[in-house]
């Protein structure tokens, strides 16, 4: 077999036709290669049909892959879950997916009746029918409502739906006590389908950030132009406030409808974590619509803008009165130095009057500083409290801070029983002190509380938490620890992992008669991009489709994460990309020098930039893995800027038609891979509607594995976006394949050479 590859020297690419998404010659390459995938996974036999010590609703031909689809979407369309709600007005509001309802049910109860076994919910819009009366795979993407003027019902919200679960959507307004749509032709608001947005200024007034024709989009394929939308008016003649320069990101542009502290802003993302935030003031003065400095001229005909005078790297909010800043680089001002990661306050108002110049040192107040082992995870602002979810290596803690009668601010602990994942959401920020808390971790279901921090501000304590919803069990846990362990780079730096397996080393077989006497099959995950950190989170179908038959699932830490801060995030990028990969290896290597593994029995699995990662665990580790998997992937490192969204990531990457291409070549997957070399069993599963990541990467380096004579196999499902499925029938069907192979690859049965029916591709 020839190889068919591309050359990083000259660009040259032999897979690049299969860049064209919904082309006629690429969709049969994909369903060529979706039904090989099929035809192999399918028919590995599940060696707990017959006899298996725990019974499965298994179909009759005894699929592996089939038991896990039925295991996996019990699961997800479980009547028990917990509906995760949104306070608005008297009402709690949830969107709903069962097998009934796989688009989702857009619904509302009273917090009295939520506080019952069985809520009686309100319908307000069945997003399954609105699909089959218009002839559309809507996918629901969320709703925003208008807060009413004080002792009125919420009426009027607009809601945004996607095509097949893609980034870009559609806009609509909604009338909640009509319960339909406004049409365009009695005045509604209705954006076309577009990455964009619609907010409400109020009842006939809206801001836009959407694709207004040509020119308007930057290179990354978001909206430029930030405008002023009337009710009545066509789209195209809402009122220009601001346009980005078209190498910028995005922007965006909001109204806090905070009452009596109403605000409007334009946030102008030059890329991640570099943004210009301007507040305007739609009363009068210059009529907006520069890149630099907001202001198109002075003649009172429009909006004037200010920028708050921060760093670009940081982030600020308002709420109120106040000024919420989170320094992403140590902050000089004047002869004081705020480090990166810490939380500030200050008066918005005199932050605000402050501009050009920027705010004294005297003006911001300092409520959390980083340490070496702690970071702040979280933010939760309620009317008068802010709470602060800190994470001391990995682990979380919480901490309320508030004004005292003479303006101190005033620290202490909140709810320090509380252990594993902690998660706040305040209620309704606007209107009190009160916070729903999850609480959960690997093996423990997810309990939602509902507290009130009220007497806080007074000096009393907070309320005892109630136990709102409880979720029930979705596996057999016994038998099962979580522990955490510190792998050491090759700079030296200790890497946080937290480890989820029986007490003692085991595979499948193993488990079944409580007798360890191998390796266990062993899933290694990971992210390590974005400042996103890996917290615990209960392992519902994970843990039944791994660990109750045997597996152990590993979480890294990697650099490039947010665990340890923005440093954490920082030291792993661009040309320092390659500490994240040696972060995850040196995590692979503990595991199998801790004998919790051996390389045929570990697999890692990661998507998007952890598709990314996997895909330089294929190419630049191939002897530590027994099985890759590689989902909704980023791998062609040169092309990657001209895909879709992908020139938004250059702040992560480097641009790669510069001098950066040197050092991005060397975490380029796709052009890492060499003839001669024996790689791992690999399966990349990507979705035709991912309009973030584009199909072609993992589409192209499918084919290139496969004139190498590789093990490989690719899926692609036809809807679902980024997320890779639309609904939980195509989301158990792509993980029950994705562990079904794994089970083949490396289970503790035959590790490499596979069970029952395991063929390669």
């Amino acid at each position: 077999m020839t190889a068919s590859l591309p050359s990083p020297e000259t660009g040259e690419d032999p897979w690049l036709w299969l860049e064209d998404v919904t082309g006629e010659e690429a969709l049969a390459h994909v369903r060529e290669r979706n039904a090989r995938a099929e035809a192999e996974i399918d028919a590995i036999a599940d060696p707990r049909s017959g006899g298996a010590a725990e019974a499965v609703d298994a179909a009759a031909d005894g699929s592996l892959s089939e038991h896990l689809r039925s295991d996996i979407l019990t699961i997800l369309d479980a009547s028990d879950r917990i509906p995760m709600v949104v306070k608005r007005g008297e009402f709690l509001y949830n969107v709903w997916t069962d097998a009934e309802h796989e688009r989702g049910l857009w619904r509302r109860t009273t917090l009295e009746s939520y506080r019952t076994d069985d809520p009686s919910w309100d319908v307000l819009l069945d997003v399954d029918a609105l699909g089959r009366d218009e002839g559309e795979n809507w996918v629901w993407h969320g709703a925003q409502l208008l807060r009413p003027a004080e002792g009125e019902p919420y009426r009027r919200a607009l809601v945004s739906l996607s095509r097949g679960g893609s980034d870009a959507d559609v806009t609509r307004e909604f009338d909640l006590e009509e319960r339909r749509f406004v049409p365009e032709s009695e005045g509604g608001f209705v954006r076309p389908e577009a990455k964009g947005d619609v907010h409400w200024i109020d009842a006939d007034t809206v801001w836009v950030t959407t694709d207004f024709g040509e020119g308007t989009l930057t290179t990354s394929g978001y909206a430029r132009q930030a405008r002023i939308w009337s009710r009545g008016t066509a789209l195209a003649d809402a009122q220009l406030v601001f346009e980005a320069d078209e190498r910028d990101m995005s922007v965006f542009a909001s109204h806090d409808q905070t009452p009596g502290w109403e605000r409007d802003w334009i946030v102008q993302m030059h890329a991640f974590y570099d943004t210009t935030l301007r507040v305007v003031d739609r009363t009068g003065g210059a009529d907006g619509a520069d890149a630099t400095d907001g202001a198109d001229g002075a003649d009172g005909s429009g909006p004037s803008l200010t920028v708050v005078p921060v760093p670009r790297d940081m982030e600020a909010s308002a709420h109120r009165d106040l000024a919420i800043l989170l320094p992403r680089s140590d902050w000089q001002v004047g002869e004081d130095t705020f480090a990166a990661g810490s939380l500030l306050v200050a008066d918005a108002d005199t932050l605000l009057a402050s501009a050009p110049e920027g705010p004294s040192a005297s003006d911001l107040h300092v409520l959390f500083e980083p340490t070496p082992s702690t970071s702040l995870a979280d933010l939760t602002i309620t009317r008068s409290t802010l709470v602060l979810t800190i994470l001391e290596d990995v682990v979380h803690r919480l901490e309320v801070h508030h004004r005292a009668e003479d303006g101190a601010w005033v620290r202490s602990d909140l709810y320090p029983e509380l252990t594993g994942a902690i998660d706040v959401r305040a209620v309704d920020a606007d209107e009190s002190d009160e916070i729903w808390v999850t609480v959960t971790d690997f093996l423990t279901p997810t309990t939602l509380l509902l507290g009130d921090l009220g007497e806080v501000p007074e000096g009393g304590e907070p309320s005892e938490l109630e136990t709102v919803k409880a979720s029930p069990a979705r596996f057999d846990a016994r038998g099962l620890e979580v522990t955490q362990h510190f792998a050491t780079s090759e700079d030296g730096t200790r890497v946080p992992y937290f480890q989820i397996g029986r007490t003692e080393a085991g595979g499948a077989e193993e488990a079944a008669n409580g007798a360890p006497v191998g390796p266990a099959p062993t899933l290694l995950y990971g992210y390590g991009g974005f400042e996103i950190s890996m917290t615990p989170a209960y392992l519902g179908t994970i843990g039944k489709a791994w660990l109750e038959r045997g597996g152990t699932y590993v979480v890294a830490n990697i650099r490039g994460g947010g665990e340890y801060g923005p440093a954490w995030h920082q030291s792993a990028l661009k040309e320092h990309r390659h500490r994240a990969y040696e972060d995850f290896a040196a995590v692979a290597r503990d595991l199998v020098e801790r004998g919790v593994t051996d390389r045929d029995h570990l697999a890692v699995r990661g998507g998007s930039n952890g598709g990314l990662l996997t895909g330089n665990m294929l190419t630049r580790y191939p002897e530590l893995f027994g099985a890759v998997i590689i989902q909704v992937p980023l791998l062609d490192m040169k092309r990657y800027s001209h895909l879709l969204a992908g020139a938004s990531w250059m702040a992560e990457y480097g641009d790669p038609d510069t001098s950066d291409w040197e050092f991005i070549r060397t975490f380029s997957p796709y052009h890492l891979l060499v003839e001669g070399t024996e790689y791992p069993p690999v399966f990349l599963l990507t979705s035709t509607r991912d309009d973030r990541v584009h199909p072609g990467h993992a589409r192209k380096m499918t084919a290139a594995l496969e004139s190498l004579g590789a093990d490989v196999r690719s899926w692609e499902n036809i809807e679902g976006g980024h997320g890779g499925a639309a609904t939980n029938e195509q989301a158990a069907r792509m993980n029950a394949l994705m562990y079904a192979f794994l089970w083949a690859r490396i289970g503790a049965d035959g590790g490499r050479a596979g069970a029952d029916g395991g063929a390669g591709a």
